[in-house]
């Protein structure tokens, strides 16, 4: 089993910047990849960046590309999201997720583990 618990949401001003953090417990030698979700009210969830537990190769959505940096200390167990550039549109609830055999899926039927999110709001 594994565990993970996102952090460092909050209020931000469009065109500010905000960190999140995604720290894994359990079983984590099984993680094979963890992922950036986000949820917006009345949209489904949707992929915003991944990264690979062992190489630390990233994808990132369209949306997000260019703005957000995600990255990974393994001997902390964390992934991090740099949100850089942030717009009213980045606003919704950000989830991390661990994928046990792929890296930055963009279907959240392929994750194996949630954490249980945290929220994101960018004023305008």
């Amino acid at each position: 089993q594994v565990q993970l618990v996102e952090s460092g949401g909050g209020l931000v001003q469009a065109g500010g910047s905000l960190k999140l953090s995604c720290t894994a417990s359990g079983r984590t030698s099984s993680i094979y990849g963890v992922s950036w979700f986000r949820q917006a009210p009345g949209k489904e969830r949707e992929f915003a960046a991944g990264i690979s537990r062992n190489t630390g190769n990233t994808r990132y959505a369209d949306s997000v590309k260019g703005r957000f940096t995600i990255s990974r200390d393994n001997a902390k167990s964390t992934v991090y999201l740099q949100m850089n550039s942030v717009k009213p549109e980045d606003t919704a609830v950000y989830y991390c997720a661990a994928d046990l055999q792929q890296y930055g899926n963009r279907s959240p039927a392929a994750y194996n583990y949630w954490g249980q999110g945290t929220q994101v709001t960018v004023s305008s």
